[in-house]
Formats: C-alpha cells, sequence, structure tokens
C-alpha cells in the first residue's frame, strides 16, 4: 500500500541548492539541509520563516503575552489565556493581530486588552505580519501548503517552490505487533546503546503511556537522550506541587490519595492503612507533612518551596525563578492561587535548558521530520491524529492538509523507520491514526487488518533485557483447605483470588466495624454483666475511636447512632435467645477481642469464635456462635438478604455473580459433626435495625435470616407429617382449604403415584407426571372442584419455593465434591501447570466483587 515518497535531504537539497534562501515548513527538516551544503553561504541557507523573521529561536509567544497581561491587567489567570489564545490563533489562520476584532462573538473587555498589550511586544509573529524576505533574494520554498496564512505572508513577491515529495512510492514497512506497550519498549531499548544514541529518534504522543515508559527504561539504562520531559513532567516539580495541593486537602485527606507523595519523602505507611484519614494517623514519621498541611496558610510561596527543598535535600531555582516571573512567589499559598498556577503550568510550556545529545524524543503531535538514521514510532494510534481548532478563522480544509503531509513526511523520517505498535488494549482493538485512511485509500478498524507482523515477548534470559523472565524453580505446598471468603473470590475471579494471596490489602472501615461488632457479641455472651448503659457508651467511643481514620469527619456523629443502634440490637437478640451452655463442645481458646482487651476481661467459650480446619472435607472457618447442637449464627453488618438470595448466591450448578458459599460450607462442616440431624444457620444482620429504631419500631426478627438443612432430599422433606401439617396451617388459603379435606395418609400416597420433580420452577413441576397426577387423584378424592385445582397448584408452589429456600442432602453431597474439584484445579494452578483466568465459573467476574481489579490484565499472563 504505497503513497507517494519524501525526497531524501540529499535530493531535496540538489534541487534547491542554487538558491539564496530556502524556506521550509519545519526546524528540523532545515537542519537536515544545512548539513548537505558543500559550499560557503552568506547568511542563513534553509530556515523556517519565524526564526528567519527574529534571526534566533524565539520563546513561545502565547507565554510571554500571558505573562504580560497578568503582570498589567486585573483580569483572573484563565481569561487572559483564553483571550491571548484566540488572537494568536487567529493571527497565524487570518494574517493580522487586529483579525480577531471580525469575530464578534469573541471580543470581549480582556481580548481588547490583550490586542493592545500584545501589538506592542515584539515577536516572531509581528516581524511576519511587518516584513517581508528581502525580494533581492533568490528565495525557494519547500511545500508552501505546509505554511500558515501568517508565514505565507512574510514571503517576498515572487518565489519558486518545490515539493517535498517525489513522484516515486513510498512502501509502508509492516507494523510490528507487540502484545503490549513494555514489550514495546524493550523492543526499543534492547535495540539502542549508547554508542548509537545519536543515530536514533523515537516518535512518540508524549501524553501516552509510553513517555514515562521509554524515559525510565532508557534511564535505567544509563542511555542518553533528549526531548523528554519538560518544567511541568520534572519529578521534583510534579511532587511540589502535589504537597501543595495535599496541604488544601483538608483532614479527609487519605493514604491512597497522597501514597507517591509518601514514596517521595520516603515514609513509610503499611499497605493496611491505605484508606485511613492522613490527620488521624498516629505515625511519628508523618508529623512534618502534616506539620505543614496544618500551617499552609502562614507559608508563602518561597516560603513552602524552601521548606520543601530542606525536606527532599534538592534545590528547584528553576521553579523559584518561575514563580518570581509570575509575580506570586510572595504571596500566600491559598487555594485560589494554587489553583492558578496549576492552570499555567497545564497551559504553557515553560522552556528549560537541554542537553541536546543521545536519542531524540520527538513528540507526535509537534515534529514534522526527524532527523536521525533510525526512526522508532510507538504506538501510531488515534490519539496521533491532530484535533484542528474548531474557530470560524481555521480553514479546517487547510489545517487538514497541513497536518496530513506533516504526518506523511514524519512516517519517513530516516533511512530506516520502525513502527510498533498495539493490536488490542483492554480487550479493546487499538484504532490507528486517522491520517492513514487518506494515505492508504482504504478503511480499517485495528492494526492487523494492514500489512503486521505479529510479536512475542521474548522470555529466555538475553543481554540488556529490560525484564528477565527465566523461570524460577519453586514448588508450592498445596493448599488443603479453603475458607468461606477465599472460595467466593475464587469462583467470581481465579486470578483476583491469586494476587489476594500475595498482595496485601488495605484496611476497610466496614472490616474494622465489622470485626468490633463480633468482638463485642462474643464478649456480651461470656460477660453480659459487664456491659450496662455506661459500657455500651464505652464500647461505641472505642469503634469511633477505631474507625476515625477510615471514614469523613463529618460522618463521625451518624456512625455513633449506627454503632449504638448495632450493639443494643445484639443484646437484646442474646438476651431473648441466649445460647445453650455447649457441654456437647470443648472450649477454646479464643482470638484476640478488642472489647475484652479494653475491660480487661477473658474470653473463652465453647460457643462463640469456633474456629475450624477440616481437611478430609477441605474447608475451614470461623463459625460465630453455636446457638444450640443444631443452630449456627453468623453475625453480619451488612444489608439483609432473605432465604432465597442465599441460596441462590451458593448454588454450584449455576454459579451467582455474586458468589457465597458461607451458609453452605459451615453446614457442611457441622454436618460432618451432627450427622442426619435437621440444621439451621442463621444471619443476624446486626446493622439492619437502625432506621426503625430511630423511628421507634424495631421487631429483632427483621434482622435475621434463617436457612435450614434437611438431611434427606426434597421429596423426604415434603411428603412428611410435619410438612403436610405446615401446609393445613401457613399454606395459601386453597391449598389449606384441600388438604383440610384429606388425612395425611392420602397426601403421602401423592408420592408414591408419581415421581416428584425436584425442581425450583413451580410451572414445570404443576405441568409435570406428578403435578398431572396429584390435581387428578385430589379431584377424585374431594371433588371436580376448581378451588382443588387452584389448591393443588398452591401446594405445589409451596414445594418449589422449599427448595428455593434451603439445603438438602443432596445440595451439600454436591458441594463436597464441588470444594474438591476447585482445590484440585487451585492447586494444578499453583504450580504453574495453568494459568489463573481472570473468568471465574460463571464467566466474567463481578468487579464490584474484586480486590484488585488494576491487577487484572487482560489475557494469558
Amino acid at each position: 500500500m504505497p503513497f507517494p515518497r519524501a525526497k531524501s535531504s540529499r535530493q531535496l537539497y540538489d534541487e534547491v541548492k542554487s538558491y539564496d534562501r530556502v524556506i521550509t515548513p519545519d526546524g528540523p527538516l532545515a537542519s537536515a539541509l544545512n548539513r548537505q551544503l558543500d559550499r560557503s553561504h552568506l547568511g542563513p541557507f534553509a530556515i523556517p520563516p519565524r526564526r528567519l523573521a527574529v534571526g534566533r529561536r524565539q520563546e513561545s509567544e502565547d507565554r510571554l503575552a500571558f505573562l504580560g497581561m497578568i503582570a498589567n491587567e486585573d483580569i483572573s489567570w484563565k481569561r487572559c489565556a483564553y483571550a491571548v489564545g484566540n488572537i494568536l490563533q487567529c493571527w497565524e489562520h487570518q494574517g493580522s493581530h487586529e483579525a480577531i476584532f471580525e469575530y464578534d462573538a469573541y471580543i470581549d473587555e480582556a481580548t481588547e486588552r490583550a490586542v493592545e498589550r500584545i501589538g506592542d511586544l515584539e515577536t516572531a509573529s509581528m516581524k511576519l505580519t511587518n516584513d517581508t524576505i528581502d525580494s533581492d533574494l533568490d528565495v525557494i520554498v519547500v511545500e508552501p501548503k505546509m505554511l500558515t496564512q501568517l508565514e505565507r505572508a512574510y514571503l517576498p513577491a515572487e518565489y519558486d517552490t518545490v515539493s517535498l515529495f517525489a513522484d516515486t512510492e513510498f512502501e509502508l514497512p509492516p507494523f510490528r505487533i507487540h502484545e503490549s506497550p513494555t514489550a514495546i519498549i524493550e523492543t526499543v531499548v534492547d535495540t539502542v546503546t549508547e554508542t548509537n544514541a545519536e543515530n536514533v529518534g523515537i516518535v512518540l504522543d508524549q501524553e501516552s503511556e509510553y513517555s514515562p515508559l521509554i524515559e525510565s527504561a532508557l534511564e535505567a539504562a544509563d542511555i542518553p537522550f533528549f526531548g523528554g520531559p519538560g518544567f511541568t513532567d520534572r519529578s521534583e516539580h510534579r511532587l511540589f506541587l502535589h504537597l501543595l495541593r495535599t496541604a488544601h486537602r483538608g483532614t479527609d485527606t487519605r493514604i491512597s490519595e497522597i501514597r507517591s507523595l509518601l514514596t517521595a519523602f520516603d515514609f513509610d505507611v503499611a499497605d493496611r492503612e491505605t484508606d485511613k484519614r492522613l490527620h488521624e494517623l498516629d505515625n511519628e514519621n508523618l508529623s512534618w507533612l502534616k506539620n505543614f498541611c496544618h500551617e499552609i496558610q502562614e507559608y508563602t510561596f518561597l516560603d513552602a518551596l524552601s521548606a520543601f527543598e530542606h525536606r527532599t535535600d534538592d534545590t528547584l531555582d528553576d521553579f523559584r525563578t518561575e514563580l518570581e516571573e509570575l509575580g506570586i512567589a510572595d504571596e500566600i499559598v491559598t487555594e485560589a492561587r494554587l489553583d492558578e498556577l496549576s492552570f499555567y503550568l497545564q497551559t504553557y510550556e515553560v522552556p528549560v535548558d537541554r542537553d541536546n545529545e543521545g536519542v531524540l524524543l520527538a513528540d507526535a503531535k509537534s515534529a514534522s521530520y526527524v532527523g536521525r538514521e533510525v526512526v522508532f514510532y510507538l504506538g501510531l494510534d488515534d490519539r496521533w491524529t491532530h484535533s484542528a481548532p474548531r474557530r470560524p478563522w481555521v480553514d479546517q480544509d487547510a489545517q487538514f492538509t497541513r497536518n496530513l503531509k506533516s504526518f506523511q513526511l514524519l512516517l519517513q523520517s530516516g533511512s530506516q523507520q520502525h513502527y510498533l505498535v498495539q493490536d488490542a488494549t483492554g480487550g479493546s482493538p487499538v484504532t490507528p491514526c486517522l491520517y492513514f485512511e487518506e494515505l492508504l485509500e482504504r478503511e480499517y478498524d485495528r492494526f492487523s487488518e494492514l500489512p503486521s507482523t505479529t510479536h512475542q515477548l521474548r522470555s529466555e534470559p538475553h543481554d540488556g533485557a529490560v525484564f528477565n523472565t527465566e523461570s524460577v524453580d519453586v514448588s508450592p505446598e498445596p493448599v488443603e483447605t479453603i475458607s468461606k471468603s477465599s472460595l467466593n473470590t475464587y469462583v467470581n475471579s481465579p486470578r483476583d483470588y491469586y494476587f489476594s494471596r500475595i498482595v496485601d490489602g488495605p484496611e476497610k472501615e466496614y472490616l474494622t466495624e465489622g470485626n468490633l461488632l463480633h468482638d463485642f457479641a462474643e464478649f456480651y455472651v461470656t460477660h453480659p454483666a459487664v456491659v450496662d448503659d455506661a459500657a455500651l457508651t464505652e464500647v461505641v467511643d472505642l469503634m469511633l475511636d477505631e474507625v476515625r481514620p477510615l471514614i469523613r469527619s463529618v460522618d463521625e456523629q451518624t456512625r455513633r447512632t449506627e454503632y449504638r443502634v448495632s450493639l443494643e440490637t445484639i443484646v437484646s437478640y442474646l438476651d431473648d435467645n441466649p445460647p445453650t451452655d455447649g457441654a456437647f463442645l470443648t472450649p477454646s481458646s479464643s482470638t484476640e477481642n478488642a472489647i475484652a482487651d479494653y475491660f480487661g476481661c477473658d474470653i473463652e467459650s465453647p460457643v462463640t469464635e469456633r474456629r475450624f480446619v477440616d481437611e478430609d472435607l477441605g474447608i475451614n472457618g470461623m463459625i460465630d456462635l453455636v446457638q444450640s447442637q443444631t443452630e449456627l449464627l453468623d453475625y453480619k453488618s451488612g444489608s439483609e438478604n432473605d432465604a432465597n438470595s442465599i441460596v441462590q448466591d451458593a448454588a454450584i450448578d449455576e454459579p451467582s455473580d455474586e458468589p457465597d458459599f458461607q451458609a453452605l460450607l459451615y453446614l457442611t462442616y457441622w454436618r460432618s459433626q451432627t450427622p442426619a440431624q435437621q440444621l439451621s444457620f442463621t444471619f443476624f444482620y446486626v446493622t439492619e435495625l437502625v432506621d426503625d429504631a430511630i423511628a421507634g419500631d424495631v421487631d429483632l426478627d427483621d434482622a435475621l435470616t434463617t436457612v435450614t438443612y434437611y438431611p434427606g432430599s426434597l421429596t423426604d422433606h415434603v411428603r412428611t407429617e410435619e410438612f403436610f401439617e405446615y401446609l393445613r396451617e401457613e399454606g395459601a388459603n386453597k391449598c389449606q382449604k384441600i388438604l383440610s379435606k384429606i388425612d395425611y395418609q392420602t397426601y403421602a400416597a401423592l408420592f408414591d403415584a408419581a415421581p416428584l420433580v425436584e425442581t425450583t420452577d413451580s410451572d414445570e413441576l404443576i405441568e409435570s407426571e406428578f403435578g398431572r397426577t396429584m390435581i387428578e387423584r385430589l379431584e377424585a378424592e374431594i371433588g371436580e372442584y376448581k378451588y382443588v385445582k387452584t389448591g393443588s397448584k398452591q401446594v405445589m408452589r409451596e414445594i418449589a419455593r422449599q427448595q428455593k429456600g434451603a439445603f438438602f442432602k443432596p445440595d451439600l453431597d454436591a458441594f463436597e465434591s464441588f470444594v474438591e474439584e476447585r482445590l484440585t484445579e487451585l492447586n494444578r494452578r499453583r504450580t504453574g501447570d495453568e494459568p489463573f483466568p481472570i473468568e471465574g465459573l460463571a464467566g466474567e467476574p463481578n468487579y464490584r466483587r474484586v480486590d484488585n481489579r488494576d491487577l487484572l490484565l487482560e489475557g494469558d499472563q
């Protein structure tokens, strides 16, 4: 897929060498032509219009005009920048700094003042406007369509032109598709050395991920480069701004929000404290930072900079100079002034001194030509496409032509071009730069639809590699048992489970609250006499002290009310439902209990916090409360779920997107301790009644959800006389009516007449052989009345509901096999036989339940 070939600098020089002046659209192109000079020449030979007009490289005019405005006008910085930007842009496209007055929608007081002040500045634009190239000189212009209206106004009345492009064709080299930005960076760094760095150029979008990656990789490899990070990109400058911004965040600043700042200052904070508030952490290492934040209103910008320099043992002379240039060095660091400073640094490129040695880094949206022998192009995606200014003074077609020709020239820089790209990222295709459609005259959606080759990251060790991926011989100990939380995570996303085992997670407010409520419940079971009204207040204070670093200060009073009600709810339940003496269990030493420690009491009970590890079943856990020999209870601090939801979320044949196997796992274990018994597992949602308590209408039953295990099948359960009596007393109206007219033997005989379909779908049951037989037999027994058919259907709907909201022997048997399969699979993955996939048993994971979202890279990792 060829397009016109750009002329080499030598070929172009041969066409223009006889002229006095060669006007080029690009500085590096002019430098390439000047290097070809084979004779002495008076004055500049090849040169862009702006540099010729002022005789030197000039600082950006927009910044100079802006500085002049804020120093002399009482206008907000943003309004100044907006006015200056419009004037200079209009000037570039229309040839006059007063051309902005032709567009009424863009005229205001700030614009009028800016036009007047800009008119007094000695700038390249004013030179281009008022002067022209000496008409006595023999002038030739390279690709005049790439010049702006203002640049063309500087040309003499007569001049010759020459095209940048030849009649021959340039065959586009194939794109080299890599699997990640890291692989692309490794390819470049493997090729470049300190010796050949002067011959290498790298073109990239400076706002993309490639920019910091290549800069870090080159630094790590001790390869010199230039053209990369600017004033604002310097790490020490960004760190100083981050410090000032942190000082104005207030007392709700989280450690996670300032982690990079803490790392730079060598402040050591544990991962578990990531979600805590800075100003509530009792950490001596953080005292300097907290004091700085408290005193920020007393600092001038220079005071703050000096404090920063003293702390970091660094000197920021360039930043000090810029503060003085802006006239704010001696002003107090207010949030408004900090916003203006940040806006200025984001809007304007502050000039920096650079050592022009080593690899040249060029911005894809600024460069038109790279004068290096070998040029790497990183990314080449749609971010390389210029966004033409949407202003009435801009000729969109002319601007597109300039951008397209610039891109066409850029693609052919150097004698070797290497286009390194990704075909997809995050599971979505990467769209190539839109200019390719014009050059190649074909449509495409991704790089693999164009001529390309695919490259894999090398795994064998090699000299110069950024990463050593040599395998290490490690034989991990097999996982013998799994807890309900680990199983939940694994079924949702095996890869999230993997990272949860190797990455420390931050402490969460809801976990801290939940742990403290558990501690209180355990404490109250063993020491109820200690807990009176005053003690409850002390426990609330203790909970608030523990959670305060994790919550906003404005939420403290709300939390105090929630904690008090939750504690009272626990007390009320345990007073009404005290556990049995637990004589059937051996007392165990409890784990740490913050409430017991506070009151100076020991905790040792046979019925609370029962830790179990069963390698035969492959499960482990902690039972909050053994209510009786057949009843287990678990305290929850979240929102209530009904029994149907609990059973549904424990499904193993069609896993839920919110898997939760706690009730099923604990009942499976308890069945092994008490075989052939009907068991129950109750979730006690201790925070559920807060709103009811405030309204004065509390019913403890609203905080309880019980799931029952029946030691037989569904058929065994629903054909019992106990269930028959339940239907007669609690069933729907017509159900009660028909069963009142028959005895239990007639009811039980229905299950011998046809096999019961054990399903949660009542319609399926009604339409089955069993359903038809039931209706026929009851009509024969009672009479062919309409209510008989309706009542029969009500019976079958209740049977189906039993399957939805309870566990039966086949469910627990299947779960034991399920756990065994998961452990076998898990251990196979741990040994490296297969990867830990992102997708769980239900397919794409529920990302609301993923703890390590940033680590779940797409594909097989």
